[in-house]
């Protein structure tokens, strides 16, 4: 049976305040762990530490929403794997569409980042998906498979062994729109046959989120598909109930 996860991605968003009283509530009304169900969040960079002390012991893990390609060196502004160790992160996000699309990252520079995280023990979440533009020119696919190919091509499919692959269409991110089931299913189903053309095995094991708005009231009916194994949530994962409800949902 494939693991279940469901992971926040805050973005840029909470204070110190904000964030003790959002990890307060979820500490206190998440469910139990189970049903190879995992629990996460991913938050700002200068918050890494008070989210370690708060969330160490329980059933939530934390990560981080980037990461440099290189190890040490003259890159200011930049934050290396190592450093993410330090904080305890099991977790990081790549290639996200907001870093590819706000700040330049081509897929070598996204499949450089996954490769820095695994060297490091982090497991990548690598996002994939497609624009409205991309969709509308029916090439979702071969964008996708591009974006696979990327990190396939240097550090080797048994690299997915240990990731995580997330599915964010890019025209369903604070949009208010969202892919029907079936639409989030077929594109992670297409993902799952694209790996298992080279590797069954990891094909079958390895976990694709879905992360295009997924919302309280939504979630049941896109868990329940096949192919998704869970979520990337983004704004449902600021507000305690309806980031607890999800991760109920992901158990059922």
């Amino acid at each position: 049976m494939r693991n279940k996860l469901v992971a926040g991605n805050w973005k840029m968003h909470g204070n110190l305040k904000e964030n003790a009283a959002l990890l307060e509530a979820l500490i206190s009304n998440m469910p139990k762990p189970g049903n190879n169900a995992d629990y996460a969040v991913c938050a700002p960079f200068p918050y890494l530490a008070s989210v370690q002390v708060a969330l160490q012991g329980t059933c939530i893990n934390w990560g981080a929403q980037n990461i440099s390609q290189y190890e040490k060196g003259a890159y200011t502004g930049e934050v290396s794997a190592d450093m993410l160790n330090d904080f305890g992160c099991r977790y990081v996000i790549v290639g996200h569409s907001e870093r590819r699309m706000l700040f330049g990252e081509t897929s070598q520079i996204v499949a450089e980042k996954y490769a820095a995280a695994q060297r490091a023990g982090l497991i990548p979440i690598l996002c994939v998906g497609e624009t409205l533009e991309q969709r509308d020119s029916d090439i979702t696919e071969q964008v996708i498979d591009e974006q696979l190919k990327a990190v396939i091509a240097l550090t080797g499919i048994e690299s997915l062994a240990k990731a995580v692959i997330a599915y964010e269409p890019v025209w369903a991110i604070g949009t208010g729109k969202t892919a029907t089931p079936q639409q989030a299913q077929d594109i992670h189903q297409f993902i799952r046959k694209g790996i298992a053309s080279q590797d069954k095995g990891i094909a079958e094991r390895i976990s694709i989120l879905y992360g295009g708005s997924v919302k309280a009231n939504n979630a049941m009916e896109l868990f329940v598909m096949p192919d998704i194994d869970g979520g990337l949530i983004g704004g449902a994962s600021l507000v305690a109930e309806d980031f607890v409800a999800i991760c109920s949902a992901i158990k059922s």
